[in-house]
């Protein structure tokens, strides 16, 4: 059993109402789901609606080895280190996906004394809601083909269908499909495919959703393909709305669990930063901030993807505004930027650390495009040096940037005591951030200027499909919608082998998708995949359970 289970294991749960006490939520406000989950109701945020919103901090970091840097640990060990400052805080972050549960990463719950509780039930099955929305989103498929099948008006090209199918698990087998194999009885053959389930866009739609109203507004607004004559049809031709919603009713409401020191956490959604808006739901963060002094939330990958998408996308829609970003960085990702490869990443190695800044110096500078504070959080290793922590925070005080050594795995909050006082500091002021971009720009410009002021690159190359999806976006009048672009999460570029800062590189987008009803825009960029495929020694061979239901090897 690993450390990160151990503490989970011997850490004593609180029963959830309790937690609910701390933040002011009654026996009335939330739905159990046994003794240490539960989801908070509709109705709550009506009455805390005339309350004052707390201060939002958003989590995240330089461009991540395989394995990730720790935004989740950082974030939870913050709000851990702002409680004990006498600072109330809850930390909101997205739910775990079995993909890559199962696949490379491993659980989602951070790590050592910074985790969220009950770790599997979370990392597992939870209270559904992934399932939910891997339920609604094939409900819509099954009920498209069908309509293909009984040629139900309007007829639907089966050579322009936009909408594919999902599943929660990484399965590179089903990238790209033929159903309706068979016969006639069996429907039409056609192309297809399969996409992970936090990619889904009923996925991204449930996180901006406020309410059940919006959520059905939006569903409705879904392009599913085109007709023989090229009209668009909306999710809303096909009449099931209201079904595709109602199996959303529970999965909407946010989810209530503790942290390993027994304070709360809203664990709500789980779109993927490198394909999705990468963050908890709308929700579950503005609820948080009627609910206490500091939240604290994380954007998935580096500030690249999941921040960008975050200040452009997210807060824009929903008028939330981030006091501070907190960045965070560790010598091993540093390493492997300075040309280290990923299996000596833990030998102490000064000079690759120096070599690796230039990746830290170019995410200090597109949050510095928002206009917004930073911190950087020197995220700490056992194998870390202190030659090579300092030159971390010599860096730092060279850019006139604050930087704190964040302990949380070893410490819990008292590992975050310096962060949680400099980031409350920092979050003292009335500012707001200023976008990237403007929503009327053309949408080539959007695109652009995403890839040239934050990715790096020196032009944009767009494919004749691109190009022809664009004359599209503009036919169905969609050019003012943002866009939400999918790169790899392993480099600034969309070349996942070009490491540390790259320059003079060239972003193609092959082809861009329509997000409706989520409201964005998908430019898919260099070889992206929407399927994960597993490793060759994927994080499932090492999962076990006992005949007493102990389960080992999640983290």
């Amino acid at each position: 059993m690993g450390r990160d289970s151990r503490i989970a294991k011997l850490t004593k749960l609180k029963p959830i109402q309790k937690i609910a006490d701390q933040i002011g939520l009654t026996k009335d406000d939330i739905e159990l789901y046994g003794l240490y989950k539960a989801k908070i109701k509709h109705n709550v945020f009506e009455r805390f609606a005339d309350k004052k919103d707390g201060n939002l901090v958003l989590v995240s970091a330089i461009t991540p080895t395989p394995a990730g840097e720790g935004k989740t640990t950082v974030a939870i060990g913050l709000s851990l280190g702002l409680n004990k400052l006498g600072n109330s805080s809850i930390v909101t972050i997205r739910e775990p996906s079995l993909g890559p549960l199962f696949g490379m990463k491993g659980g989602a719950t951070g790590g050592g004394r910074a985790q969220v509780l009950p770790t599997e039930d979370i990392n597992l099955h939870f209270t559904g809601d992934i399932h939910a929305i891997t339920s609604a989103h094939n409900l819509i498929s099954a009920t498209l083909d069908n309509h293909i099948f009984r040629r139900k008006e309007p007829k639907l090209d089966p050579r322009r269908i936009e909408w594919d199918r999902v599943m929660d698990m990484n399965d590179r087998s089903l990238r790209n499909i033929v159903i309706g194999l068979g016969g006639r009885k069996h429907g039409f053959p056609r192309e297809t495919a399969f996409r992970i389930s936090a990619s889904s866009e009923i996925m991204a739609i449930l996180c901006f959703s406020e309410t059940l109203k919006e959520l059905k507004h939006r569903i409705s607004n879904i392009l599913i393909g085109f007709t023989y004559q090229g009209e668009p049809v909306y999710l809303r031709d096909l009449k099931i709305c209201g079904a595709v919603t109602a199996l959303l009713n529970d999965a909407i409401k946010p989810n209530l669990v503790q942290t390993t020191e027994g304070t709360p956490a809203l664990v709500h959604g789980g779109p993927f930063a490198n394909i999705a808006q990468g963050t908890c739901s709308v929700q579950s963060m503005e609820l948080a901030l009627k609910l206490s002094k500091f939240v604290i939330t994380e954007a998935g990958f580096g500030f690249d993807l999941g921040a960008e998408k975050f200040f452009d996308i997210v807060a824009q829609k929903s008028n939330l505004n981030p006091k501070v970003v907190v960045l965070v960085a560790t010598t091993r990702a540093l390493k492997m930027h300075g040309g280290k490869k990923l299996k000596e990443i833990q030998r102490p190695d000064p000079k690759s650390v120096k070599q690796g800044l230039s990746n830290l110096e170019k995410h200090l500078e597109n949050i510095h495009k928002f206009e917004v504070p930073s911190i950087i959080a020197i995220n700490k290793f056992s194998t870390d040096t202190d030659e090579e922590i300092e030159i971390i925070k010599q860096f730092a005080k060279d850019k006139g940037v604050q930087s704190s050594v964040a302990e949380e795995y070893e410490k819990g909050g008292e590992g975050t005591i310096d962060l949680a006082e400099k980031v409350a500091n920092l979050s003292n002021h009335n500012g707001t951030f200023k976008p990237l971009y403007k929503l009327d720009i053309p949408v080539e410009e959007k695109i652009k200027t995403v890839c040239r002021e934050i990715y790096g690159s020196k032009a944009v190359d767009f494919t004749k499909k691109a190009n022809y999806d664009l004359k599209i976006i503009k036919k169905l009048g969609l050019e003012k919608l943002p866009v939400c672009i999918a790169k790899t999460q392993k480099s600034l570029s969309d070349n996942p082998k070009l490491l540390g800062r790259p320059k003079d590189f060239l972003v193609t987008v092959r082809e861009i998708k329509i997000s409706s009803g989520a409201g964005f825009l998908v430019p898919i960029t260099g070889t992206i995949l929407l399927m994960p495929g597993l490793p060759k020694v994927p994080v499932a061979e090492y999962v076990d359970i006992d005949e007493s239901g102990n389960i080992t090897g999640l983290f």
